[in-house]
């Protein structure tokens, strides 16, 4: 418990524990050794991991050797939890889930986003690397849906992470594990529930995302979430899970539905306190259905740099625009771009040790 604490207090993101290793917490991206601790016995290490388990989660873990579920410190600070086995002794590792969902203009996310909350049908995808703020992401918007709209939203996630609220929308949270087996089994009865918006936590399968597909395609608003770092990456990602006949087909359905995507990842601030949002942002229209059909993805990116009045960009646009607003340095831009040289071109600020954040991009993660 007080290596949880430390994690809140200390404004960490992440706490790792391992067998013969002190505690270690994630701490504007790096992992950091918990000060006045010593490294954890493996019965340390199954005593401290068995209290906060349920006598039910203990028999899953022992049957499967993996675990994740959510873990409630305090009234303001939950924990996403996985618990797994390494070397035949536990391990674990927490992620700060805030209980606060904030706005998505405090994020730092681009203002084109919010128009994704506003549509009546087709599917959003929200993707990146672990620990890019993909849920803090989806939770702004599910909010927004929920605060702007009179609709029924149903979510699906593993485990549950930010706790929505009844506001104009009536929203009904499903926790795969506890309020159903597997994300398949709660998509395929998912349609009879009369949602409008439905929420998949991952698209981690073929079945999770045909499923996903043709809730879009009968007239639900679908967010979702992938592992991609492109918009590119993310529709080929899509199209490739199934099989070769199959993908032509897949091709036309994703075009229609296909309502927009938002790659994201966080980046240190050249301030030094916390980190930035730099984001992809692909926004659907005639010309980009085209290029899905065709199977020309590979023209993506020039779609998005020529898309900026629809709200579009290239994630090296916005690494560009953070760098000349001083919020980041060229070189976390650098580490984080996908084509350098076309970045360096698209930087118009001088490196300098003095930094200032940008006006419209104070938001953090």
């Amino acid at each position: 418990m007080w290596a949880l604490a430390q994690v809140v207090s200390q404004g960490g993101s992440d706490l790792h524990v391992a067998v013969n290793a002190p505690p270690r917490i994630r701490l504007h991206g790096a992992l950091e050794d918990l000060p006045s601790t010593v490294p954890w016995t493996p019965e340390k290490m199954e005593g401290a991991l068995h209290s906060i388990m349920t006598p039910a989660q203990r028999d899953t873990f022992e049957e499967h050797l993996e675990l994740d579920f959510a873990f409630t410190l305090s009234a303001e600070s939950r924990f996403r939890v996985n618990v797994y086995q390494q070397r035949g002794n536990l391990g674990a590792a927490f992620r700060l889930i805030p209980t606060e969902i904030k706005p998505l203009g405090d994020l730092g996310v681009p203002a084109s986003v919010s128009r994704f909350a506003t549509l009546a049908r087709g599917l959003v995808l929200v993707t990146g690397p672990t620990g890019s703020g993909k849920s803090t992401t989806l939770a702004g918007l599910i909010d927004l849906v929920n605060r702007t709209r009179t609709d029924h939203i149903v979510t699906v996630e593993d485990p549950i992470e930010f706790m929505h609220e009844n506001k104009k929308s009536l929203i009904n949270q499903r926790e795969v594990g506890s309020d159903t087996h597997s994300f398949a089994n709660a998509l395929k009865h998912v349609l009879r529930q009369d949602p409008d918006v439905i929420l998949i936590g991952e698209l981690r399968d073929l079945e999770t995302i045909s499923v996903a597909l043709t809730a879009a395609e009968t007239g639900h608003l679908v967010f979702a979430t992938l592992h991609t770092q492109s918009a590119g990456q993310t529709i080929d990602r899509v199209i490739d899970v199934f099989p070769p006949h199959q993908q032509g087909q897949v091709r036309a359905q994703l075009a229609s539905t296909l309502q927009g995507v938002v790659c994201q990842t966080l980046i240190p601030r050249a301030s030094g306190g916390g980190r930035a949002v730099a984001t992809e942002i692909l926004v659907a229209n005639a010309a980009i259905g085209n290029l899905i059909r065709e199977g020309k993805t590979f023209q993506i990116p020039s779609a998005l740099q020529a898309g900026r009045e629809l709200g579009m960009h290239t994630l090296d646009q916005h690494l560009a625009d953070l760098v000349n607003h001083g919020v980041i340095t060229h070189q976390a831009a650098m580490e984080k771009a996908q084509d350098t040289e076309n970045l360096r071109q698209l930087i118009h600020r001088a490196e300098s040790n003095g930094q200032m954040a940008g006006a419209g991009m104070n938001g953090s993660f």
